[in-house]
Parts: structure tokens; C-alpha cells; sequence
């Protein structure tokens, strides 16, 4: 552990292998499980897959063989799944990864109906315990979570953040576990992602407000949480049309990490900015593009990410007006999306096409792609989504010359624009808005109050 908490991952490692070994060498089966899969947690938090594989295979092969105090067992069993899960999403395999996360979701079920006196271990080898039952439950929400979010499923990341929330509390009053504000933190770095994409933008940046709090109460909470802190803010400053704020935060949040799934997030979304930004920023746009070209070299192996980079590049082909290159980059972000039932990045994928065709007059296509667009936003929901499609649908509608259709299309245009115009302007009056302009240093303790918004929602209608 003392290792660990140095970063020395590969004398922590080493250290695990020789406390399997002298595992195996007392009979205890069951502290060896536990030695190899934390030392199998190293591995994925180092990035080094092929060591990985293997070991997670013999852990799998010494829990299903080993026969012991069913509480243990079933323990044994969700540490080796929640590792095989986060494994899958790390790599951005959301529709693989469903066996192994309800194999998860029914081991935890299990085990809260078993109770912890249940016979006690007759090897004293076998008296360590990985996590408590209660902090297992609340792993288990957390990756579900985590699932849910990835997948676009974000009414379900809501139902689960609320209820793992909950737990979280009752067990704060009880138990002052460091482990137990790090899951409070991963959970509403989620649910924040999620209140973006919906249209709940002030709620947003309240919850990035209590990420903040949480983190000045721990430096080393701060230390591992910065740079998505960071990040947190500067998809919220893209949410409200801050452009250079967001650079701003992104390229913080580039500077305080070297996680490389994190900085691939970060670079996709800060060239997003960029190609927004038209030709203020080329030159670093296209040194951008070519650091995350999923056609030659990507840097990581998420499968999420790389159809992200496809779908970066077809925008940026769009506004170039390289609309054949756009269409095969688009097609190829589809692709894999819907490989892995990636419904977001396929909702965006399909409007942006849809947007395509229009723009080449070619009605019917754009139709086609616009349609379910707008039926895939409406069930994640994805507020910005549904408003460029309500758009798209209003003016194809008009073109076509079905009056009815370009009405009722409109009409659903001025309601998301109303909610999302409430919504923005909610968020900019919050005196939280200010942590839009800290880039360095400890979160901010207090913020001043702002007199009103101040920032423009025109690039959104």
C-alpha cells in the first residue's frame, strides 16, 4: 500500500506477486485471489493489457474454484468482475461489457442477503477482507453508472447516481473512509457530464461547486481530481457558448494530467472548440487533429474515443465544406457506435449527416438521417441534439413544402430553445458561474455574485 500511495506501482506489483506466492504456499486460495486481483488493478491502472489478460483469467479460474465462506466467495467474485468491467469501459466496450455487469449487479444482490458472521475461516490466512460489504454496494452503483453514462442511457445514470448518493450519506455519518469521497467524486463527475447533455446546466454547475468543496477538504482528493475538474468546466463553458474560458480550462486540465484516456477526452472536445471557433486557431487545430487521427496513429485503445476522433474530424471536414470526406468520417463514428451501442455519439453522428444532405440538397437522405436522430435524443435525452434536429426537420419540412410538418417541427425548435434559454440564463446569474476564470492553484472557496449573464446563447439557436 505504502507504495502505491508513492506511485511506485511496479514495486507495489512485485510486492503483490510475493504475497500470492506466500499465499499459495500457506493453502489460503482465497488471499492469493486477493493479492493477484489488487495486484491485476495495478496492471489496468498502468495501461499494461497484456499482463493483464492472463492474470485476470487465473483470478477468475482460483474464485470459481474456491470453496469457502460463501461471503468471501461472492466478495471475491464482484472485486474480479468490477476489474473485468471497468476494464471493458475503459477500453469504451459498453455493449460487451453487459454480461460481466449483470453478473455484477446479481453478485451484489447476493451478497446482501448473506450475512458477515457467516462462518468464520478456519485459515487465519484467509481473515484479510478487500472492501465492506455497504462500500461494495455503493462500487457497484458507481460502475453502473459509469456504464450508463457511456452508453447514453442518462435517465437510468440519473436513477443510479440518486440512489448511490443516498447510501453514500447514510454511511459519511458512520464511517469517515477516504474511499468513500473518492465515489462521491467519480459519481458527480458523472452526473454532471449527464445534466449537460440534458439541459440542466445551473444544477451542473452546483454539483462542480460540490466536487469543489469536496476537494478542498482533502488535498490528496484535489491532487487525483484536478484535471477533471477542470474538464468538468470547460465542457460546462462549451455548454454556454464561453469559448475562451473553455480553452482556458481545457488546456489546464491538459497541463495536470498524463492519464492518456483522460487527455484524449480532453484534446477531442478542446479541438471541438477550436472548429467552432473558426480560423482563429489553425494552426494548433490541425496539430490537434493529427496527435488524435484515428486513420493512422491514435494514442489509446478506447473504442469510445476513436469513433469520438471520427466524429471530430467529419465536423471539422463540415465546416470545411469537404462534405465526401465529412459523410466518411461520419460513417465510419456510426460504424463503430453502433457496434458498441454508443447512442450519443450516434445521435450526433446522424444529425451532422443529416445536416450534410440538406446542405446538398439531397432531402430525402437528410430526412433519413434526421428522423432517427431526434427519436435517439429524445429517449438519452440529449437537449442539444433535439434542438439542431427540430431545426433541420423545421427548414427540410418547409423545403418539402409540408406545412403541418414544418409547424409542429418549429414548434418543438421554440420549446427546447425556451428551456435551454431558461436554462443558460439560471446558470450565468449563479455566483458559482465565476469558477469559469480559475485556472490555477486550490479550488476557490467563496464566489461573488454576478449581476446577470453574460454570455451569448446565439450559436446555440
Amino acid at each position: 500500500q505504502l507504495h502505491t500511495l508513492e506511485k511506485d506501482l511496479v514495486s507495489a506489483c512485485d510486492l503483490l506477486g510475493v504475497g500470492a506466492e506466500y499465499a499459495r504456499v500457506v493453502g489460503s486460495e482465497y488471499t492469493r485471489a486477493l493479492f493477484l486481483l489488487s495486484k491485476g488493478m495495478l496492471l489496468l491502472m498502468e495501461r499494461k493489457l497484456q499482463e493483464v489478460h492472463p492474470l485476470l483469467t487465473l483470478c477468475g479460474q482460483i474464485v470459481e474454484n474456491w470453496q469457502g465462506n460463501p461471503i468471501q466467495k461472492e466478495s471475491l467474485r464482484v472485486f474480479f468482475l468490477v476489474l473485468q468491467v471497468t476494464h471493458y469501459l475503459d477500453a469504451g466496450q459498453v455493449k460487451s461489457v453487459k454480461p460481466c455487469l449483470k453478473q455484477l449487479q446479481q453478485c451484489i444482490q447476493t451478497i446482501s442477503t448473506l450475512h458477515d458472521d457467516e462462518i468464520l475461516p478456519s485459515n487465519p490466512a484467509d481473515l484479510f477482507h478487500w472492501l465492506p460489504k455497504e462500500h461494495m454496494c455503493v462500487l457497484v452503483y458507481l460502475v453502473t453508472v459509469m456504464h450508463s453514462m457511456q452508453a447514453g442511457y442518462l435517465e437510468k445514470a440519473q436513477k443510479y447516481t440518486d440512489k448511490a448518493l443516498m447510501q453514500l450519506e447514510k454511511l459519511k455519518m458512520l464511517d469517515c473512509s477516504p474511499i468513500l469521497s473518492s465515489f462521491q467524486v467519480i459519481l458527480l463527475e458523472h452526473i454532471i457530464m449527464c445534466r449537460l447533455v440534458t439541459g440542466h446546466k445551473a444544477t451542473a454547475l452546483q454539483e462542480i461547486s460540490q466536487v469543489c468543496q469536496l476537494c478542498q477538504q482533502s488535498p490528496r482528493l484535489f491532487s487525483n481530481h484536478a484535471a477533471q475538474l477542470h474538464t468538468l468546466l470547460g465542457l460546462y463553458c462549451v455548454s454556454v457558448n464561453c469559448m475562451d474560458n473553455a480553452e482556458a480550462q481545457f488546456t489546464t486540465a491538459l497541463r495536470l494530467t498524463n492519464h492518456q484516456e483522460l487527455w484524449a477526452f480532453i484534446v477531442t472536445n478542446l479541438a471541438s472548440v477550436y472548429i467552432r471557433e473558426g480560423n482563429r486557431h489553425q494552426e494548433v487545430l490541425y496539430s490537434l487533429l493529427e496527435r488524435i487521427n484515428p486513420d493512422h496513429s491514435f494514442p489509446v485503445s478506447s473504442h469510445c474515443l476513436r469513433a469520438a476522433a471520427f466524429y471530430v474530424r467529419g465536423l471539422f471536414s463540415f465546416f470545411q465544406g469537404r462534405y465526401n470526406e465529412a459523410k466518411r468520417f461520419l460513417r465510419e463514428t456510426l460504424k463503430m457506435s453502433n457496434a458498441e451501442d454508443l447512442n450519443r455519439l450516434t445521435a450526433c453522428s446522424l444529425v451532422l449527416l443529416g445536416h450534410i444532405f440538406y446542405v446538398l440538397g439531397n432531402h430525402r437522405e437528410s430526412n433519413n438521417m434526421v428522423v432517427p436522430a431526434m427519436q435517439l435524443a429524445s429517449k438519452i435525452p440529449d437537449m442539444s441534439v433535439q434542438l439542431w434536429s427540430s431545426a433541420l426537420l423545421r427548414d427540410l419540412n418547409k423545403a418539402c413544402g409540408n406545412a403541418m410538418d414544418a409547424h409542429e417541427a418549429a414548434q418543438m425548435h421554440q420549446n427546447f430553445s425556451q428551456q435551454l434559454l431558461q436554462d443558460h440564463i439560471e446558470a450565468c446569474s449563479l455566483p458559482e458561474h465565476n469558477l469559469i476564470t480559475w485556472t490555477d492553484g486550490p479550488p476557490p472557496v467563496q464566489f461573488q455574485a454576478q449581476n446577470g449573464p453574460n454570455t451569448s446563447l446565439a450559436s446555440l439557436l
